[in-house]
């Protein structure tokens, strides 16, 4: 496996947009796939994306297309769409005959519904070949197009995969760890989003601090519960891809799903909450996915199931949070 010299980014949102920034300097071509005719040619005409990130300004040698046959003879293709675009991004690029040499990067967070599979296993059904990794962590693309500094997690199966993404995601104000926990580190990208809708709900609710600590302290205990039973290592949730992660998601002011939980705990509905919001909240159609897992699995998760009961059984969020402080008490390492 070669040095990495251009990559293809399906998904010309934040995120990929960010990406496509960050990895500029290591890369002598990036080519976005866009399936907004408009995105693709403000990025072509004015290097710039129309619709996301609009003020950052992109290199010329970023390029981009709404055609995936444009990308088959890329070495490194980056999956930056919402969890449910995976597997049929995937399929598009199998059914156009991608070569087995490529490799691929998942930057998805979540857990596909129905079928309970994480976004490396989806993309392992559809390429039994090819060498994938994941990349995560407490990675806002807004931060991340302005050069602010950023830890990740590379993670793969493939230990030379590891070590040629570490190097291309190495950056003066990037760095980047590697991991062979594939599932811990999935499982951490994808629980955290429920836990930010909760944080952030406890937010609007006007619970204070101690509350929100608490709530976020006990997720992490949560998570790394549910975790473990679903394949990942203890260890995992203690580092970027787990309370990293966390931390960020449940607090900053750039987190999609804090957002909509703060608008649900000011008493707006779920539909206002996602409407006002305009964009993708992971957290929202995965808290369903994540839910069944946590069930299939038999695992303990108060946290997961008061945003369930939020989200899908119009549950008001002050009854919901009010139950979770009226569970029977227990040790706090259980």
């Amino acid at each position: 496996m070669t040095h990495f010299q251009s990559a293809a980014i399906l998904g010309a949102g934040s995120l990929g947009t960010a990406l496509a920034k960050l990895l500029a300097p290591k890369l002598s071509c990036v080519r976005f796939v866009s399936i907004d005719p408009r995105c693709a040619e403000g990025i072509n005409r004015d290097h710039r994306n129309p619709k996301y990130l609009s003020d950052i300004e992109l290199p010329a040698h970023i390029e981009a297309t709404t055609d995936h046959r444009e990308v088959l003879g890329m070495p490194l293709i980056i999956f930056a769409v919402p969890t449910v675009g995976i597997r049929s991004e995937a399929d598009k690029l199998a059914a156009l005959g991608l070569p087995k040499e490529a490799a691929l990067l998942s930057c998805a967070k979540g857990i596909e519904r129905h079928t309970g599979e994480r976004m490396s296993q989806i993309l392992r059904d559809v390429f039994p070949e090819n060498p994938i990794g994941i990349l995560t962590g407490p990675n806002h693309a807004e931060e991340i197009a302005r050069d602010l500094v950023t830890c990740a997690v590379v993670a793969s199966e493939n230990p030379l995969l590891a070590s040629r993404l570490q190097e291309l995601f190495t950056l003066p104000h990037f760095r980047a760890y590697t991991s062979d926990d594939v599932a811990g580190v999935e499982i951490g990208g994808a629980v955290k989003n429920v836990y930010a809708i909760a944080a952030g709900m406890a937010h609007g609710l006007g619970l204070g601090d101690n509350a929100v600590a608490a709530l976020v302290t006990r997720a992490l205990a949560e998570m790394t519960r549910l975790g473990v039973a679903l394949g990942g290592r203890p260890e995992t949730f203690a580092g970027l891809s787990g309370v990293g992660d966390l931390i960020v998601t449940c607090f900053s002011e750039h987190s999609r799903n804090h957002r909509v939980g703060l608008a649900l705990g000011t008493g707006k509905s779920l539909e206002e909450a996602v409407a006002s919001l305009g964009m993708v909240a992971e957290g929202v159609p995965n808290t369903l996915s994540i839910h069944d897992a946590a069930r299939a699995a038999g695992v303990r998760t108060p946290i997961i199931d008061a945003v369930y009961s939020i989200l899908y059984q119009n549950r008001p969020a002050a009854l919901a949070m009010r139950d979770l402080l009226e569970r029977d008490p227990r040790p706090e390492n259980e």
